[in-house]
C-alpha cells in the first residue's frame, strides 16, 4: 500500500514526526519533491535531528529510504547528512536515488543569493538553498541528471554550453565571478563518486515493490499553500507540494496512493514572505512561538524564527482539499495548554464581505480574518494516550475544527517523541 504524508499549509506542520511515527509500519519512504532548502525536526531515541534531505525513515532499520526524482538533489548535503546521523550513533541506512533526480549545482546557490541581492526589499525571502534556480534549469532542460554523470562525453560538451549560458547572467546581470567549465566538470565528478554507489531506477524498484505488497510511504515536504499552481503564487516554493505530485516525483501511477495524511498544525506557522491572514505579533506572538514546537518555533534549516498566528480554517480547508485528504494529522496540540481562550479564524473578510473560500494571493492580502474564541483547557495533555481522556475543552477544540475543515482528525499529536500520539478511531 502506498501512503502520503503531506502539509495542508505553509510548510513546517509537524511532518517529520508523524513520517518518523509512520516509518515503523513502512518498508519504503520516499522523498518526491523539494530539496534541502527545508527542514524536518525529528525527535527520538537518538535525539533531536533536523533532516533536510533524508527522508525521515532513515532511523529504522528495516525500511529503504529513496530520493525520488522529483527532488533537488544537493549530493554534498545528502552525505553530511548521511554522515552526520552515523556519527550520532544511528546505523547505517539504506538508501537510493534515482537516476532521474537532478543535482543542485554550487552555482545554483550563488543564483539564489545574487537574485536576492538584486532584488533587495522585495526578495522572496528565499532559504538561498539554490532550489527556485535548479528548478527553473530542470524546466528550461540545462539541469543536470544524476544518468548524465555515467556519459563524459556529454556531460564534457554540456559543461561549456551550461558554463557559456549562466556566463551572460553572471557578467550582465549580476556582475559577479564567471564559471569555469573545467571547475564545472570537477564538481560534477565529486558528485558522481559520492553518489555512485546509490543510484537505481528507482520507478522500477517502486513498481516491484508494490507488486509485493510492500509499504510505501511518501514524504512530502512544506504544504498546499507553498505550491506553485495552488499555493500563495508568487511566494511559493519551485516544485508542487501536493500529494497527487507523489505520483510523479515518485515514479508510480498515481491511483496506487490509497491514504493521504495531511498535516495540520492546532495553531498556524510559518517560514518566509508571503500573505499569512491569521499572522499574530508582538508579545502575543513571542509568547506562542517560544512555546512552540520542541524548543520553539525556529526554522529547522534556517533557524530564522516563525512567523505564527492562530489556527485559520479557511487555509486550512482549502489545502485539505488540494491535498484529497482521507485523514489529518493534528500536531502540536500540546503547546495551547497555556491559553484561557484561543482565537480560531473561520473567515476572511474581502472588500467587505466574509467567505470561507480560499482566495487568490492580490485577494488574500487584503483579507481581515474572522475570528472566533474557543474556551482553553489550561492544562498540560502530554502523556494522554486516549482521545476520551483529553478535556473536554480540548476535544471541543478539536471537533470545533474538525467542523470547519471538512476532513477527519484521525491522528492527535501532543508531544514531540514519537510515541506522543493520540489515534482517533472516525
Amino acid at each position: 500500500m502506498v501512503r502520503a504524508v503531506v502539509g495542508a499549509n505553509w510548510g513546517d506542520e509537524g511532518k517529520g514526526k508523524i513520517t518518523d511515527m509512520l516509518g515503523k509500519e513502512s518498508d519504503i519512504i520516499v522523498r518526491f519533491q523539494g530539496g534541502a532548502n527545508a527542514g524536518h525536526t525529528i525527535v527520538n531515541d537518538y535525539g533531536k535531528f533536523a533532516l533536510h534531505t533524508l527522508p525521515s525513515g532513515v532511523f529504522y532499520g528495516h525500511t529503504t529510504s529513496v530520493i525520488g526524482n522529483g527532488v533537488a538533489l544537493d549530493v554534498p548535503r545528502l552525505f553530511e547528512e548521511i554522515q552526520s546521523i552515523v556519527e550520532r550513533g544511528v546505523p547505517m541506512p539504506k538508501i537510493l536515488v534515482s537516476e532521474r533526480a537532478q543535482m543542485v549545482m554550487s552555482y545554483h546557490k550563488n543564483f539564489d543569493a545574487y537574485e536576492e541581492e538584486r532584488l533587495g526589499g522585495k526578495s522572496f525571502g528565499s532559504t538561498k538553498s539554490g532550489i527556485a534556480p535548479f528548478y527553473s534549469d530542470k524546466y528550461s532542460k540545462i539541469g543536470f541528471q544524476v544518468s548524465e554523470l555515467f556519459d563524459d562525453e556529454l556531460l564534457r560538451e554540456k559543461v561549456v554550453r551550461v558554463a557559456e549560458q549562466k556566463n551572460v547572467l553572471l557578467e550582465h546581470l549580476y556582475h559577479k565571478p564567471l564559471i569555469d567549465p573545467d571547475e564545472l566538470y570537477k564538481e560534477l565528478m565529486s558528485y558522481k563518486e559520492m553518489v555512485e554507489p546509490y543510484v537505481c531506477n528507482v520507478s522500477l524498484y517502486l513498481y516491484n515493490a508494490i507488486k509485493e505488497g510492500k509499504n510505501i510511504l511518501l514524504e512530502g515536504q512544506l504544504g498546499s499553500l507553498k505550491d506553485p499552481d495552488h499555493g500563495i503564487y508568487p511566494m511559493v516554493t519551485s516544485s508542487s507540494t501536493l500529494a497527487a505530485y507523489g505520483a510523479i516525483g515518485a515514479g508510480i501511477p498515481p491511483y496506487e496512493i490509497r491514504q493521504i495524511i495531511t498535516v495540520c498544525k492546532a495553531y498556524s506557522s510559518a517560514v518566509g514572505a508571503g500573505a499569512f491572514v491569521s499572522e499574530i505579533f508582538g508579545d502575543e506572538a513571542d509568547e506562542l512561538r517560544n512555546r512552540g514546537g520542541d524548543g520553539g518555533e525556529y526554522g529547522a534549516t534556517t533557524g530564522r524564527p516563525r512567523r505564527v498566528g492562530w489556527f485559520d480554517c479557511v487555509a486550512s480547508k482549502y489545502g485539505c482539499r488540494m491535498q484529497g485528504t482521507t485523514d489529518v494529522a493534528f500536531t502540536v496540540l500540546d503547546v495551547l495548554g497555556y491559553l484561557d481562550e484561543i482565537p480560531v479564524c473561520v473567515g476572511y473578510e474581502i472588500n467587505g464581505e466574509v467567505t470561507t473560500d480560499f482566495p487568490v494571493t492580490h485577494l488574500l492580502e487584503k483579507a481581515k480574518p474572522v475570528f472566533k474564541k474557543l474556551p482553553g483547557w489550561k492544562t498540560d495533555i502530554r502523556g494522554i494516550r486516549k482521545y476520551e481522556e483529553l478535556p473536554e475543552n480540548c476535544r471541543n477544540y478539536i471537533e470545533f475544527i474538525e467542523s470547519q475543515i471538512g476532513y477527519p482528525i484521525t491522528m492527535i499529536s501532543n508531544g514531540p517523541g514519537r510515541d506522543d500520539i493520540i489515534y482517533r478511531n472516525k
